[in-house]
């Protein structure tokens, strides 16, 4: 007998002792193993005695906001691959630009939907390598991406991305000069179904073209249909 896969651990944040309970609540429902924390000075040794698979995470806190949190969280090699949810009132696009420089892999804007926050939960924790070719080095435009060691340069200078600037770049350039749709690239790279509003990719393709600097330039914009690493310029 095939002994049934272990829950998911998801570790919940926020100084409102009500939203975690109701994202308590909604992800057990959905078979989650979940714990609250709402003092943000608890969450690292939450973090690493709960050892969750992904972090819902509030900004507006007191003491410490979820962007300090998040911050702490990736300076620790063993805790920075831990997906992270951002959970905020603050909805401008700087405050979205903060949020995933931080190293969040999604932001999502109070007031949310517990469904579809629970479904971008289980996208992020089911998302592998589908699509991706089994290639260890890209080369293009200048742009070195060691699939292994985690690593980009440009031009032999380090770059340090987000594991989620890291698989778009990864999906553009093995795809290089074919047009991804917004949606194509929810779906690759975040696992999110056509459903998801698709201002989180936009926000992702802006960060990463200038953390490549000139060659971010290489990263064409499609208008109205998406991306594409262009191979040649004209």
């Amino acid at each position: 007998m095939v002994a049934s896969e272990e829950p998911k651990k998801i570790l919940v944040v926020d100084d409102e002792v009500d939203v975690t309970e109701l994202l308590g609540y909604n992800l057990k429902q959905r078979g989650f193993l979940t714990q609250s924390v709402n003092d943000p000075r608890q969450v690292l040794e939450a973090v690493r005695a709960f050892k969750p698979d992904l972090i819902v995470l509030d900004i507006m806190m007191p003491d410490l906001s979820g962007i300090q949190v998040c911050r702490l969280i990736r300076q620790e090699s063993s805790l920075k691959e831990i997906p992270i949810i951002f959970l905020s009132a603050k909805t401008e696009e700087g405050d979205r630009i903060e949020g995933f420089e931080s190293g969040a892999d999604d932001y999502v804007c109070k007031p949310f939907s517990p469904k579809e926050l629970v479904l971008r939960v289980s996208a992020i924790l089911k998302r592998g390598l589908e699509g991706y070719e089994a290639v260890s080095v890209l080369n293009v435009n200048g742009i070195n991406l060691d699939v292994e060691h985690h690593r980009v340069q440009v031009k032999e200078r380090p770059v340090e991305l987000t594991a989620t600037e890291f698989r778009l770049l990864r999906l553009l350039m093995q795809e290089r000069g074919k047009v991804q749709t917004r949606e194509t690239l929810l779906q690759k790279v975040w696992n999110y179904e056509n459903d998801i509003e698709t201002r989180t990719v936009d926000t992702h393709m802006r960060r990463l073209r200038e953390k490549l600097g000139d060659e971010g330039s290489w990263l064409e914009t499609v208008r109205g249909v998406g991306y594409r690493m262009i191979e040649n310029r004209s």
